[in-house]
């Protein structure tokens, strides 16, 4: 009898232990541990980020930590942690937590439009994946990177066509720029290079003009019109007179830094540079600024027409006014000088 009664208490005590490490265990992987009142929260592991970083992003997001700890430590999250985006959908236990955010790195859609050169779209790209803008600016003008694509310091901004793409956030400088140059090539389809060759100009050619084209007007309705005025130039070797190519190399002197020029005037047409279209026929060397595709496509696609020359449009802001001759041209033209002399734009 003596010993029925050992037996049950060790019983009972067994089921009490049971029932307290089923209910720890219960506590650890199966109970709700989310903190938050948003249907989902995130967080972003850097690359070869230590356990403490990624615990001071869970703390606010978690009701128990020292639970969610005991679990990472038993299933090796703590010493195999991914980089990346990862989501923690409210109501998550601690099992669906680590099991998502060790294994479901998610997308992200990155986007940049109209960079007016490398450097600010370094800046652009860092404001959205990992990588930093210096060392994305760095991979962006790596020389070898730029030989063996077939770009140059003048032309690589031509690579990266403006739009929205899908990346892992953890994606690294290199890894971005080599995924652009396969969007760039995919972008400059049997069409496209088509069209280039029946046009007479080269990828990089159509670039150029085209950062001109964008330059000049966002009306992407005009743009083939402006594209035609350039193209007639070409074929009869007249310089293309470009106002922005003027902007452009001025901005690369020390007394234009920091400044905005509203206004050409003739001392800018005096700047000995091959980005000068008033001194130098031809296009200009590179892009003057990364065009939108509706410029990229203005060139490849240009109004076929007789007008040689196009001035802004004072009475229709955004819009030009397209001439035939030189003697109508200089009466638009005036017509604009007149309207930003009396804005007070002088300069």
């Amino acid at each position: 009898m003596y010993i029925k009664r050992i037996l049950i208490a060790v019983a009972i005590m067994g089921l009490f232990i049971f029932g307290g490490f089923a209910y720890y265990i219960y506590n650890a992987m199966f109970k709700p541990n989310t903190a938050f009142e948003n249907e989902t929260a995130y967080i972003f592991v850097p690359t070869n980020a230590s356990y403490s970083e990624v615990r001071e992003q869970l703390k606010p997001l978690l009701l128990n930590m020292d639970s969610f700890d005991a679990l990472a430590e038993r299933k090796q999250y703590t010493t195999h942690l991914k980089a990346g985006k990862f989501e923690i959908k409210k109501g998550m236990n601690n099992n669906d937590i680590i099991n998502s955010i060790r294994s479901k790195n998610l997308p992200i859609r990155l986007s940049f439009n109209n960079q007016e050169n490398l450097q600010k779209l370094a800046g652009r790209v860092s404001q959205q994946i990992e990588a930093d803008s210096l060392a994305l600016y760095e991979a962006m003008t790596d020389s070898v990177f730029l030989s063996t694509s077939g770009f140059s310091n003048k032309t690589a901004l031509g690579m990266y066509i403006p739009n929205s793409y899908e990346f892992f956030w953890n994606t690294s400088a290199e890894d971005f720029c080599a995924r652009m140059l396969k969007e760039y090539n995919r972008f400059w389809n049997e069409s496209r290079n088509a069209k280039a060759k029946a046009i007479g100009l080269s990828r990089d050619q159509v670039m150029a003009l085209a950062s001109i084209v964008y330059e000049e007007s966002k009306q992407a309705e005009e743009q083939p019109r402006i594209a035609g005025v350039y193209m007639n130039r070409l074929k009869i070797g007249m310089p293309l007179q470009a106002d922005p190519t003027l902007k452009f190399a001025a901005y690369q002197l020390p007394q234009y830094k920091n400044t905005v020029i509203k206004r050409v005037l003739d001392v800018h047409k005096d700047i000995d540079s091959p980005y000068n279209t008033y001194k130098y026929a031809g296009l200009p060397p590179g892009l003057i600024a990364m065009p939108d595709i509706s410029a990229i496509d203005a060139v490849l696609n240009y109004e076929k027409h007789s007008y040689l020359y196009f001035a802004a449009d004072a009475k229709r802001l955004g819009y030009h006014k397209f001439a035939k001759t030189l003697a109508q041209h200089n009466i638009n033209a005036r017509e604009y000088q007149r309207y930003l002399s009396s804005q007070g734009i002088n300069r």
